[in-house]
């Protein structure tokens, strides 16, 4: 990953002994044609997969993330003033575009949300904890939104962050690679799925 920033910007911070992956908002919304944030992007679903199975293989917890609001909305403040399409993520909202494009296994956590960052008003941060976590592998959709900020978040609440480039898309390359750019040169790791598929090997 090239780094824009220059030399002030050039640290890791690597993976430590406890990773986890987390899988942000895979969901139908963004992998299936016709959905409102759909990505085009032909390769995020093979590459969560194998990104899972591998973290399953080595028994490294995996947990998932949704958007979820209300009926009535009344829960989803001005995010969805900003973004009224979020309205497809309601509960009863037509279309079933917030359910996943991929099953969680048996006792994966889910995590439901109501902003970018899978941190903000979550468990997950107490989630991790309590299961020795230190390195938050990232992956899922969209890299700009609620990956950067899930990543960005992971930071400050003391874990590692490590992005996997390949698991995530965005809606265009050039958005998809600039947002991964600035996350290496400042909040986060980020490496592609090989890498990645042979430290969740390696882990014991």
């Amino acid at each position: 990953m090239s780094n824009p920033h220059g030399a002030p910007f050039a640290g890791r911070v690597g993976w430590g002994s406890r990773p986890a992956v987390v899988v942000v908002d895979l969901v139908r919304a963004y992998t299936e044609p016709g959905g409102p944030f759909f990505l085009d992007s032909p390769t995020v679903v093979d590459a969560c997969t194998d990104l899972v199975g591998a973290a399953r293989d080595a028994r490294v917890p995996v947990l998932w993330t949704v958007v979820r609001f209300a009926p009535d909305m009344a829960d989803a403040g001005f995010f969805a003033a900003k973004v009224p399409s979020l309205a497809c993520f309601a509960e009863g909202a037509p279309g079933g575009w917030g359910e996943l494009a991929l099953a969680p296994g048996e006792g994966e956590a889910l995590v439901v949300k109501q902003h970018a960052s899978s941190f903000a008003g979550t468990s997950l941060a107490g989630t991790l904890r309590a299961r020795g976590v230190d390195t938050v592998v990232v992956a899922g959709v969209s890299t700009s939104g609620c990956v950067r900020a899930t990543a960005t978040d992971a930071l400050a609440h003391g874990f590692r962050p490590i992005v996997v480039a390949d698991a995530c898309a965005d809606r265009s390359t050039a958005l998809h690679d600039q947002n991964l750019a600035d996350l290496d040169a400042k909040y986060a790791d980020v490496v592609d799925l090989a890498a990645a598929l042979e430290r969740l090997r390696a882990t014991v």
